[in-house]
C-alpha cells in the first residue's frame, strides 16, 4: 500500500517554470513504477510523463517531452516534475500515481495509488 501526496502546484505565466513533488508512504516505494497524469477542464485524464523504479529510464507524451522532467529520489520516498517553458495548455490538475506491476503504462488504468492532485495554472 502507497499513500501519494502532491505539492507544489500554482499559478504561473507562460514561459516560466513550475516544480511538483509526490511524496510517498508506505513500502517499498523503490520498487514502484511512478508517474505523472493531468486532467484539464471538460478533458480527459492524460499521461504526462513515468519513471522507472531506478530512475534509469523516463518516459514522457509527445506534448511535454522537451519542457518537463521527471525524476524520483527513493531514498527520500519523492518523485519530482519539473515543468519548464509552460503553456496555457498546461494549465490541469495534476496527479501523482504508482504501480507495483513492474510495466510502465500510459494508461491511467493500470496505476493501483493515486493522490489528490495539485491545481496548475498557466496565464497567458
Amino acid at each position: 500500500q502507497v499513500q501519494l501526496v502532491e505539492s507544489g502546484g500554482g499559478l504561473v505565466q507562460a514561459g516560466g517554470s513550475l516544480a511538483l513533488s509526490c511524496a510517498a508512504s508506505g513500502r517499498a516505494f523503490g520498487t514502484y513504477i511512478m508517474a505523472w497524469f493531468r486532467r484539464a477542464p471538460g478533458k480527459e485524464r492524460e499521461f504526462v510523463a513515468a519513471i522507472t523504479w531506478s530512475g534509469s529510464s523516463t518516459y514522457y507524451a509527445d506534448s511535454v517531452k522537451g519542457r518537463f522532467t521527471v525524476s524520483r529520489d527513493n531514498a527520500e520516498n519523492t518523485v519530482y516534475l519539473q515543468m519548464n517553458s509552460l503553456k496555457p495548455e498546461d494549465t490541469a490538475v495534476y496527479y501523482c500515481a504508482a504501480n507495483d506491476r513492474g510495466v510502465v503504462a500510459t494508461s491511467g488504468n493500470l496505476y493501483d495509488y493515486w493522490g489528490q492532485g495539485t491545481q496548475v495554472t498557466v496565464s497567458s
